[in-house]
């Protein structure tokens, strides 16, 4: 195997190893996908609320860009020491990171709505959380989609790293490849699947966040032919 080029090497692992690399293809996967769920779940809320008390919105974003800051690989260390080696490390750290996009994307998407469409709810008696579910989320959903595209994506790279405290996932395979004389067909079975990840990960949520663009929607319309 050390005389075959790179390619073939890959080739071939990928033949004798390819149910083991879509097991931790799918472990990878679904440890971005809980994190970034339940920061959705949270920052969501968190986005909402800043909206309307604009006043707590610098503190609260500033809080969740100090946590940007710092490394992934210290956070994992300092949540270790609580929650232990394994997944739930590592899904907490993606939630922590996802935090950010998130909440800003909802705060931003809530607060650029034109005041004369809530002012014209208002005006036809609408309560406040009639105005928030009719208007405001639905007008906005489109950018809370983009918070949580981007999350998707630093969340699938932060989950490789996660490998080094025992998470699993792709990032292992390419652990395991900078220990093999024949590394680079290793390291690429576990750095090739990820970007695809991402990749995919982004080109879904895209074309997600452009149906659900209410003035993208409209232009269709406009353009449809009767």
């Amino acid at each position: 195997m050390s005389q075959m080029s790179a390619t073939d090497q890959f080739i071939f692992y990928m033949q004798e190893n390819g149910l083991y690399v879509f097991n931790q293809f799918l472990d990878h996967f679904l440890i971005s996908i809980y994190g970034v769920l339940l920061a959705a779940l949270v920052g969501i809320p968190i986005g909402i609320f800043i909206s309307k008390y604009g006043k707590a919105s610098n503190v609260v974003i500033t809080l969740a860009n100090i946590i940007q800051t710092i490394p992934a690989l210290a956070l994992m260390a300092i949540l270790m020491l609580v929650l232990g080696l394994g997944k739930t490390t590592v899904i907490v750290t993606v939630f922590f990171y996802s935090l950010l996009p998130i909440i800003k994307n909802t705060y931003v998407g809530i607060t650029t709505i034109n005041k004369g469409v809530t002012d014209a709810g208002r005006g036809m008696g609408m309560t406040k959380t009639q105005v928030l579910y009719m208007i405001e989320l639905p007008l906005s959903l489109s950018v809370m989609i983009t918070g949580i595209r981007i999350a998707l994506v630093i969340a699938i790279g932060i989950t490789a790293i996660g490998a080094f405290i025992g998470a699993g996932g792709l990032g292992d395979i390419i652990i395991r490849g900078t220990n093999a004389t024949d590394r680079t067909a290793i390291i690429m079975a576990g750095a090739l699947p990820t970007a695809l990840m991402a990749i995919l990960s982004d080109i879904l949520l895209g074309a997600i966040e452009r149906q659900l663009d209410p003035v993208k929607r409209q232009q269709k319309k406009v353009i449809s032919p009767m």
